[in-house]
């Protein structure tokens, strides 16, 4: 895979965004208003940047991240480098991140593996094959100074606005599980941040993986039991104001944690 990905960017890096926000990335930068030209004139402009990013990073890889607005409205989803997949507990600096959000998510890993394929994976045999489920915060940032008012494409590019997955111990696949909307808490310092009733966007967001099976192996990208696949936050976005550490709990599964310094 990671061979495939530094060859996939020697032949296709050829947009400037791509090297723009390989850049930024590495360098915890954000960049200026972005010109008219530099962004992407498609979804699947897009979606090629994103992989030229970890070709260029010379990442793999670790997982994907997957959504949507509404429940019956249309998925989109980038690429996880495998270098911004963390364990439950981990510390990290703010500094790292620009504008900072928290999300708390639930996550999937597969029980087998989903070879390239030009003919689309059905959802029964997507959703026969979940294998594991656990709680994850996601932290959102973005590449861009002027976010959220950024072009929604070059956000797409900007591997939807993705700065790292915490990722908390999973436990073997229940298919009664309440997905729409579980009970959970998260909080900062203590503090409960949830605002809304939490709930998923997409809905149940096992509807989600089909799509990225399909996106993935379509793209010549095997989907393999090791990569975690995010689906979408139940709280909203909550942006904290000072270092602290924040918990998720979300109902049957493993609480999870990240401090920031």
């Amino acid at each position: 895979m990671l061979k495939s990905l530094r060859a996939d960017a020697m032949k296709l890096s050829t947009s400037p965004l791509s090297r723009l926000l390989a850049d930024a990335r590495r360098d915890h930068a954000t960049l200026g208003k972005l010109q008219p030209n530099r962004a992407p004139a498609s979804a699947d402009e897009a979606y090629a940047i994103q992989l030229e990013i970890l070709g260029i990073a010379g990442a793999r890889v670790g997982g994907w991240k997957i959504g949507a607005k509404s429940p019956g409205g249309p998925i989109q989803g980038a690429p996880l480098p495998d270098v911004d997949l963390h364990a439950d507990g981990v510390v990290l600096p703010c500094a790292a991140f620009t504008p900072l959000g928290l999300e708390l998510e639930i996550a999937f890993r597969f029980g087998r593996r989903f070879e390239p394929s030009t003919t689309p994976y059905s959802e029964a045999d997507v959703l026969a094959a979940i294998g594991s489920f656990g709680a994850a915060i996601e932290i959102v940032a973005s590449r861009f100074a002027e976010w959220p008012d950024v072009d929604r494409l070059a956000q797409l590019a900007d591997l939807q606005n993705h700065g790292a997955l915490i990722v908390g111990e999973f436990m073997p696949y229940r298919d009664d599980y309440p997905f729409a909307a579980p009970l959970l808490r998260f909080d900062f310092n203590g503090r409960d941040v949830v605002e809304l009733t939490p709930a998923n966007p997409a809905g149940d967001p096992r509807r989600l993986l089909t799509w990225l099976v399909n996106h993935a192996t379509s793209r010549g990208i095997t989907v393999t039991p090791d990569m975690i696949v995010t689906t979408g936050s139940y709280t909203g976005m909550f942006f904290p104001r000072s270092a602290g550490m924040a918990n998720g709990c979300i109902e049957g599964l493993p609480p999870v944690s990240v401090t920031l310094y």
